[in-house]
C-alpha cells in the first residue's frame, strides 16, 4: 500500500512538534498549580491557557485534551525524592519523613483536586501513581534494602511490606482523625511508637 500524500500527513506532524523543555515545564506548572487551587473538574482549557499565557489552539494541538495535558504535566514535573543514606535505617526513616512533611501541604491540594477524577480516568491515575506514589515507594524500598543488606533488618519480617503503608498513612491520616496535619513531633512519635518496634529497631 502507497503511504498517504504528504499533504494528509502534515496534521500529525504538527501535533507532533514540540515546545522548548522550559517553556513546557512552565506550562506544565501552570496546570498543575490550577489543579490544586481548583480541582481538576473546574479546571478549563481556557484557564490553562491564561494561567500559561498559552493559546488554547495550542494546547489541543499538543495534548487533545485535558486528560491528556493534565496527565502529560504530572509525569513531566515527576522528580523522585532526594537519595537518603544516613547509615542507620531510623535515621534513614526520619530523613524520608522529614522530605515527605515539606511537600505535604501542596501534597495533600494535588491528591485532593484529583481524588475524584483519577477513580474515572486510569490515565490520570497511572500519571499520578508516577509522580506522588511510585518514587516514595521506591525510596523506601532502597532504605528497608539497604538495612537488610547491614544486617538491622531481617528479610523475613513481616511489616517490611506494611512500611509504606504505616509512614504514608500516618501522614494523611491525622487530618481524617484528629482534625491536624501531621508535623515532625507527631511523626517523631509513631515512628518511635508504630514504626520502629516492628521492625525491631531502636
Amino acid at each position: 500500500m502507497l503511504p498517504p500524500p504528504a499533504t494528509a500527513r502534515a496534521p500529525d506532524r504538527a501535533r507532533r512538534s514540540r515546545l522548548s523543555p522550559q517553556r513546557e515545564r512552565e506550562l506544565f506548572t501552570a496546570v498543575i498549580g490550577l489543579v490544586r487551587e481548583q480541582g481538576y473538574e473546574a479546571v478549563s482549557m481556557d484557564a490553562v491557557a491564561a494561567r500559561a499565557r498559552s493559546s488554547k489552539a495550542t494546547l489541543y494541538r499538543q495534548w487533545e485534551s485535558k486528560p491528556k495535558l493534565v496527565a502529560t504535566a504530572l509525569r513531566g514535573l515527576a522528580e523522585g525524592p532526594p537519595e537518603v543514606d544516613t547509615g542507620s535505617l531510623a535515621g534513614d526513616l526520619r530523613q524520608m519523613v522529614h522530605t515527605f512533611l515539606s511537600h505535604a501541604a501542596e501534597d495533600a491540594a494535588l491528591l485532593s483536586g484529583l481524588a475524584h477524577a483519577v477513580s474515572k480516568d486510569p490515565e490520570l491515575y497511572r500519571a499520578m501513581y508516577e509522580l506522588h506514589i511510585r518514587p516514595g515507594l521506591d525510596a523506601l524500598d532502597a532504605v528497608l534494602r539497604r538495612a537488610e543488606a547491614r544486617g538491622e533488618l531481617h528479610p523475613d519480617n513481616p511489616a517490611r511490606e506494611f512500611v509504606p503503608h504505616l509512614v504514608i498513612g500516618a501522614l494523611s491520616t491525622r487530618r481524617l482523625l484528629e482534625n491536624r496535619d501531621a508535623d515532625a513531633a507527631y511523626m517523631e512519635r509513631f515512628l518511635r511508637g508504630a514504626v520502629f518496634p516492628v521492625l525491631g529497631i531502636a
